[in-house]
């Protein structure tokens, strides 16, 4: 960044570290954090190591600020969050009418690993959903699996504003355990919804899973998204602002798995959930939320991450489709001043 840059974001952080909204977010880890429902991912062996104490949560403002509370530097795997940012990537890469030749946009109901593809189209129904995703990652364009792997690795450093490594343990234990993929796989391949480099692609989907995050990243990540596709502190565009529309309205219908109507009822903030235990949630105009804790409900989403989600949302009027006056002012709340509003 420029010295501008620089002296901007400082000016930010100073900002948010006296903001009245810190003292919110502290309030809602410790209300939280003795919240011990759910149980740790173990259909992926190494997921199991993660301990059932972390919890972290940061927001950061479409200008730059950021807070957070709780284990933000705790890395994870990103997991099906990658879904969502693989999707916008593969939309710049072939535009939106050839992606939606192989992927379609509509909520399944069905588990995320279920082997279903619609019955007219034979596309897999969403991209948020293991078979589409897989789709999508086929789309990705590159000369051999090592140039596409480090396309998705840039494009999710545009997104935070830093590198990012792959748990290799991780990865292999996926692959290893990865048999059902492979079957969707091989179905979609049957109705050319994939090319004929399956394990290629799935090597590649696997890795983007295995991505390792913090509750900070994704944040960062769904305020880029807040932002119409640019870096709120780097300045870096990560996504062209015409598939900006596309990836968050994707989010909010079918990004929480199953789950993902009683999100939009109650909660109605674009997400994205993964079995590592992180959501990113985007307020468009206004900011991105990355939780994490890897307590997980029957559906594969973080219990906690759903609970400040929901409370956020209600207390500053987030959710999309919200008339009613909030309860808090998030301007006014965020700078300390009075009447502001957005």
């Amino acid at each position: 960044m420029s010295n501008l840059g620089d002296m901007q974001s400082l000016a930010s952080s100073i900002s948010a570290m006296t903001s009245p909204f810190r003292n919110y977010l502290n309030d809602l880890y410790e209300k939280y954090k003795s919240f011990n429902d759910g149980a740790i991912a173990d259909y992926i062996p190494e997921l199991t190591l993660a301990k059932p104490e972390w919890f972290g949560i940061c927001v950061v403002t479409t200008d730059g600020q950021m807070f957070e509370v709780g284990e933000c530097d705790q890395l994870f795997t990103i997991q099906s969050i990658s879904k969502a940012f693989v999707f916008g990537l593969a939309l710049e890469d072939h535009g939106r009418e050839y992606v939606n030749s192989k992927v379609g946009v509509e909520p399944t109901g069905e588990a995320f690993n279920s082997i279903v593809l619609d019955e007219v189209t034979n596309r897999p129904y969403n991209p948020m959903v293991n078979a589409g995703a897989i789709a999508t990652t086929d789309l990705i364009k590159g000369n051999n699996s090592t140039e596409r792997l480090k396309r998705l690795l840039e494009m999710f450093k545009r997104y935070t504003g830093r590198d990012h490594e792959i748990n290799v343990p991780v990865f292999l234990s996926e692959k290893s355990t990865g048999n059902r993929n492979r079957a969707m796989s091989y179905l979609m391949l049957n109705f050319g919804m994939v090319g004929d480099k399956i394990e290629d692609t799935l090597d590649i989907y696997f890795q983007q899973c295995s991505i390792m995050v913090n509750a900070r990243d994704l944040a960062m990540m769904s305020a880029t998204l807040a932002n119409g596709g640019v870096n709120p502190v780097t300045q870096e565009r990560a996504l062209d602002e015409r598939y900006v529309q596309d990836v968050i309205s994707v989010m909010l219908t079918c990004g929480m798995y199953d789950g993902s109507g009683e999100w939009l009822y109650r909660i109605g903030i674009p997400a994205k959930s993964g079995v590592g235990g992180g959501i990113t949630a985007v307020a468009p105009g206004k900011l991105g939320v990355g939780t994490f804790s890897p307590l997980l409900d029957a559906k594969g989403n973080s219990l906690r991450g759903i609970k400040v989600c929901e409370d956020l949302s209600r207390d500053f009027g987030l959710h999309l489709f919200n008339v009613a006056k909030p309860d808090r002012d998030l301007a006014a709340w965020i700078d300390g001043s009075e009447g502001d509003s957005w």
